[in-house]
């Protein structure tokens, strides 16, 4: 997680204010006959809920925070202060747009190199998750812990599309940790990190996978007392690929979908 540094409870607060901002936006226009989609240069799409979620929760930070910097998946970096603000406006925009309501907006604070806070607000499951460091991760209030599952014949597993991992040429490692778990889903997006915490999903991975996908889940899943790291086995959520486990399962699940550094 980094070094230790003084935590401002109000950050936490302000986290779920942010949550807050962005599920009033987010909520109105889901499932919208008239919601305009178009395509990142990548080729994702991008709506005007994304967007407009980012540029509240940056002029609420630049309100409330003025000397913090500001990392967002639609408008980049903004500032270079050891305070960033880390944002996915909307993780899962394929879903929302196609009506499935498995998205949410992830908001993490990272000081220096440790991450401090996180929220995950996910308003059309009528789910929320938060945790700050060293004080444990909730959802909805209640203190989340992960599951004590100790083998991987046991292990439930969330997994990504097997064309992120075709198209990255591990799709033999990704059958292979199939076939060493005893069951199999692919639950996706922001959602099985949290199920991680929860405890309901054991392993979680993903191929392919930005920083602010990963940043608050990463608090979330270890605040919940889980591992997560990239498939190299580096405690990181600074994009590529991704693992979260419940801690006992990580160094048998790296073993099998462990990539060179």
């Amino acid at each position: 997680m980094g070094s230790e540094v003084d935590r401002d409870p109000d950050d936490l607060a302000l986290a779920l204010e942010l949550a807050d901002i962005a599920d009033a936006i987010t909520r109105e226009r889901f499932g919208a006959a008239d919601l305009k989609v178009e395509r990142k240069p990548d080729m994702t799409p991008v709506t005007e809920a994304d967007t407009a979620v980012e540029r509240a929760l940056r002029d609420r930070l630049a309100e409330k925070r003025p000397g913090d910097a500001v990392l967002g998946e639609e408008y980049g970096t903004e500032g270079d202060a050891p305070r960033r603000w880390i944002l996915d406006p909307i993780d899962g925009t394929k879903n929302y747009v196609r009506g499935i309501p498995v998205w949410a907006t992830l908001i993490a604070l990272q000081e220096d190199d440790a991450l401090t806070v996180a929220a995950v607000s996910a308003p059309a499951l009528h789910r929320r998750w938060w945790a700050s460091h060293g004080q444990g991760a909730y959802a909805d209030g209640r203190r989340l812990h992960v599951s004590a599952v100790a083998d991987l014949g046991d292990a439930q597993l969330s997994i990504s599309s097997f064309h992120y991992w075709e198209e990255q040429g591990r799709l033999g490692q990704a059958l292979a940790l199939i076939g060493r778990c005893w069951r199999t889903r692919g639950f996706g997006d922001f959602w099985h990190y949290m199920l991680v915490a929860e405890g309901a999903v054991d392993v979680a991975v993903e191929p392919i996978v930005a920083l602010w996908d990963l940043a608050a889940p990463r608090l979330i899943v270890e605040e919940a007392g889980g591992r997560f790291s990239d498939l190299a086995g580096v405690p990181t959520a600074d994009g590529g690929d991704a693992l979260a486990t419940n801690g006992l399962l990580h160094r048998a699940a790296l073993e099998v979908v462990r990539r060179s550094s």
